[in-house]
């Protein structure tokens, strides 16, 4: 039976905190997919907003300091830069279920964060995973129109099509890949594009150039 997108959530989570409990120091220093952030950079971006209070969350959307930009996670990081490995670790552990900032949407801004980021950390590390099918789904369905993702208009002109998974959007020449593949181009990770087919991926390669990445 599938859950609730907080429990598919709170899944990913829980499977971000078994891959990188067991890491070494090397792979925590690692570069990971996200220019200039390491492995730990990622890890603790995804849980950083969590760990705020519910006012300062408040005063900080206000202030547009808790906006999913570059600028404010950049700013975020900073500010938790003290921590060890081991407090990421424990906080990724005392916080499964997302809080805050990232349980907006039904806990869909977690899930999708999440989800990537994970692939941000296993690709460079050379750690591939199968993607739970009803994890993904949902994730792929937010991306399109999630603001920092914009998927939809990276997709725009063409059809993007899952190999793996009963799932498309879009009109045009198709681009077909993993639903894995896909969800990290519409996230802005070119470095998939290698492993997408099809008559429309000129032009998705292009949306993705014009656009940047997330």
């Amino acid at each position: 039976m599938i859950g609730s997108v907080a429990d598919l959530a709170t899944e990913e989570r829980r499977s971000l905190l078994e891959l990188v409990e067991g890491f070494t120091e090397a792979q925590w220093s690692a570069p990971s997919l996200c220019p200039g952030w390491s492995v730990r950079d990622v890890v603790l971006h995804h849980i950083s907003y969590d760990l705020l209070a519910g006012r300062e969350t408040l005063q900080r959307m206000v202030t547009g300091r808790a906006h999913p930009g570059s600028s404010s996670n950049d700013t975020r990081l900073a500010e938790l830069a003290g921590l060890t490995t081991g407090d990421v670790v424990s906080a990724l552990r005392a916080h499964q279920r997302p809080t805050g900032l990232t349980s907006g949407f039904g806990c869909r801004i977690s899930l999708l964060d999440g989800m990537i980021h994970q692939q941000d950390v296993r690709r460079p590390l050379n750690l591939p995973r199968t993607i739970p099918g009803e994890r993904i789904r949902p994730a792929l369905n937010f991306a399109l129109w999630a603001p920092p993702v914009r998927g939809a208009l990276r997709g725009r002109g063409v059809r993007l099509v899952a190999d793996d998974l009963d799932w498309s959007f879009g009109r045009g020449p198709e681009v077909r890949g993993t639903a894995e593949a896909l969800l990290l181009a519409m996230g802005g990770r070119t470095v998939v594009l290698e492993e997408l087919t099809g008559p429309g991926l000129g032009r998705f390669t292009r949306n993705l150039g014009a656009l940047g990445t997330r």
